[in-house]
Formats: structure tokens, C-alpha cells, sequence
């Protein structure tokens, strides 16, 4: 994407009401005005389920058409990619729908504890170096922040084309005695995979299955 495309995308995210664009200092220093009030935003007390890392948006555009009773969050800190996302739910008018630019390390400081009912983890970049396990979105530390802003019977949703991410993910989980409430290694090939895994594919996914690679899936509690 050229650079001028980028910068239009970031000026027209700035006009739209269902992108949030708070200042790291806003988040750190706990002035972030939404923080245990998200139901002010959408105003309604339906569960929030959040995308993290949703690069253009299509899970948290789809689930949002799926369920419009639920509101749905993408979370990205590249705004010219869920620009997209945004532009589709202000275009079909889906009040149930928000984007917030910020990184994901800083998700709990962005909800209060049991304030989000489901989160959705699609397609991140596996880290698969060792010094890279802390940047990976279901290695201990992220997994304590899911926890302290999920409610107790929340879930976490893994779905990935890697299978060292799965791999990790499950071995982890294994470790922690949490509970794994389904897990697949293969959706598009083995029965039983939610609908929602196989009816909304991304960009990347789209890729990933032309090159013939399986897409694992992984539903899990941390509580």
C-alpha cells in the first residue's frame, strides 16, 4: 500500500465514529474515558466479543453480522488495514461494531475486569523464535491480561494456519490445566468445526488455503 493511500485511509479513520484512536498516555496513565463504560459507546449492555490483531476487520465484521445482538471490537495498531472493516460496518449502518488503533499489550487497561465476554485471536504472527515467545498473543503474560477482562465463563477463540501456534497454544493450555473446549487441527477437513470458524474466511486465510495449508482451530477457557 503507497504511502498517500495510507495517510487517506488515516485521515478518513479519523471521521468515523466507530473508530477509537486513544493516546498511549491516555491508556497508560488510566484516563482512558471508555474503561468499564464500553456500554456508553454502543448504548446497550450486550456482550462484547473482541478481535485482536484483526488486520482488515472481516471477523469482526462478520461475527457482527452474525450476531446483532452482540457488539463486536477489532483491535489493530495499523489503522490503514481496518480501515476496511470500519468503511463496511459505517456503509451498512452495523451500530454494533467498533475499531480501536492501539497495541495489543495494552488491552487490559483498555476494560475493566469481566468486562468482555469472548475474544477472537485470527491468524497472528506465530513468533516462533525463541526470543520472540513474548510477543506471541497466547503465551502466559497475554493470557493473564485475557483473564483479568474477560468474565469467568469467557472464551478465548485461536484460529490459525500455523502449526507451531497451535502446537504452542495447546501445549500451554495443557500445562495450566485450563480447560480446552475444542480443538481441531484441521477445520476445513474434520467435522464438527463451529460455524463461525468455517462460514467467515480473511484475506490471509483465503491465501493460506489455495496454498492447500490446514487451518487449525482452538476454543478455550482461562479462568
Amino acid at each position: 500500500m503507497g504511502s498517500k493511500n495510507k495517510l487517506k485511509r488515516f485521515k478518513e479513520n479519523e471521521t468515523f465514529d466507530n473508530v477509537i484512536q486513544p493516546t498511549r498516555e491516555e491508556i497508560v496513565d488510566q484516563t482512558f474515558a471508555l474503561k468499564g463504560k464500553w456500554n456508553t459507546f454502543f448504548k446497550n449492555d450486550n456482550p462484547i466479543i473482541l478481535e485482536l490483531g484483526c488486520g482488515k476487520g472481516e471477523y469482526t465484521v462478520g461475527l457482527a453480522k452474525q450476531s446483532p445482538n452482540k457488539n463486536f471490537i477489532g483491535v489493530d495498531i495499523k489503522g490503514a488495514r481496518f480501515w476496511r472493516g470500519a468503511k463496511t460496518a459505517i456503509e451498512e449502518e452495523m451500530n454494533n461494531t467498533a475499531f480501536i488503533r492501539t497495541q495489543i499489550e495494552l488491552i487490559d487497561k483498555l476494560f475493566a475486569e469481566g468486562e468482555v465476554s469472548e475474544i477472537w485471536i485470527t491468524f497472528p504472527d506465530p513468533q516462533i523464535k525463541y526470543k520472540r515467545t513474548k510477543h506471541r498473543l497466547t503465551n502466559e503474560a497475554f493470557l493473564a491480561k485475557y483473564r483479568q477482562i474477560l468474565k469467568p465463563d469467557g472464551v478465548v477463540n485461536l484460529k490459525t494456519d500455523s502449526e507451531f501456534m497451535h502446537g504452542y497454544t495447546l501445549g500451554l493450555l495443557h500445562g495450566k490445566g485450563l480447560e480446552v473446549i475444542y480443538a481441531n487441527h484441521d477445520v476445513y477437513k474434520n467435522e464438527g468445526s463451529p460455524k463461525e470458524v468455517l462460514e467467515i474466511q480473511t484475506f490471509y486465510e483465503n491465501q493460506y488455503l489455495e496454498k492447500g495449508k490446514p487451518i487449525t482451530f482452538i476454543k478455550f477457557r482461562v479462568n
